[in-house]
């Protein structure tokens, strides 16, 4: 990956791998690696965004897996590297999709053109599948886009890790008379994810809300039309790997 280069760079320029990462995480600017990699020509190879993307286990570059480390921001332009597993399984549903009839009394023709992952989610909370899976007829959508999380902090096995004015995004986020869901779509076969996709945007809501905070993965596969379903809880609020798996499941709407 050209990313590999660029950080094998920044760990050399400020001596990362002599960090004790069992004391500590290391903390980084954006500024730091704006500076340590100026002088690389492609985007992919300079760009803070792009450098500091590692959605998955497989795109963190080399020298991240070999030493066990991931990354997060904690505050607008400053990151934290931190040793341990930053990631969970997104578990493989074996059993075939069930048939779920929709909820609408007509078909809706255009959440069939494109392939985006917001107009899926979409067409699932139109036909109710997403009500249904829940168990919540009172759903309705209130959140949508990007927004800066309040203060909050947590630990990450002994560490403790302090966040404010990062930036979220959920694809869809809805409100009920006693829960909030809200929902991290894909519209390709994911494996694994970094759980603070989910977890900064649970605490983000928790702190603004008494109602319980819901965290839905959910998949469109267009090889065979199946919409996948996982439901995860965290069961320590402020512990970032307490996170488990509810209930999943993988549905045809028809």
């Amino acid at each position: 990956m050209s990313i590999d280069q660029s950080w094998e760079k920044i760990f050399k320029d400020y001596n990362i791998l002599n960090h004790d990462f069992d004391k500590d995480p290391f903390m980084i600017s954006a500024e730091q690696i704006k500076k340590s990699c100026q002088k690389f020509t492609k985007t992919g190879e300079k760009e803070v965004r792009i450098l500091c993307k590692q959605d998955s286990r497989e795109n963190r570059p080399e020298i991240f897996t070999k030493n066990n480390l991931f990354i997060l921001p904690i505050k607008n332009k400053y990151y934290a590297l931190i040793k341990g597993e930053g990631y969970i399984d997104i578990p493989e549903i074996r059993e075939d999709a069930k048939i779920y009839k929709s909820k609408l009394d007509f078909q809706l023709e255009t959440s069939l053109i494109g392939n985006s992952e917001m107009q899926h989610v979409d067409y699932a909370y139109a036909a109710s599948l997403i009500r249904t899976f829940v168990d919540d007829a009172s759903l309705v959508l209130t959140i949508r886009g990007r927004k800066y999380t309040p203060f909050f902090d947590f630990y990450v096995n002994k560490h403790l890790i302090k966040v404010k004015g990062v930036q979220t995004e959920v694809d869809a986020g809805y409100e009920g008379k006693s829960q909030i869901v809200l929902i991290e779509a894909k519209n390709s076969t994911t494996t694994n994810t970094i759980i603070r996709q989910l977890y900064f945007p649970f605490r983000q809501w928790q702190e603004h809300t008494q109602k319980k905070v819901i965290s839905l993965f959910f998949e469109k596969n267009e090889q065979n039309n199946a919409y996948s379903i996982w439901q995860f809880e965290f069961t320590n609020l402020r512990d970032y790997n307490s996170i488990q798996l509810v209930k999943s499941g993988r549905f045809q709407i028809l």
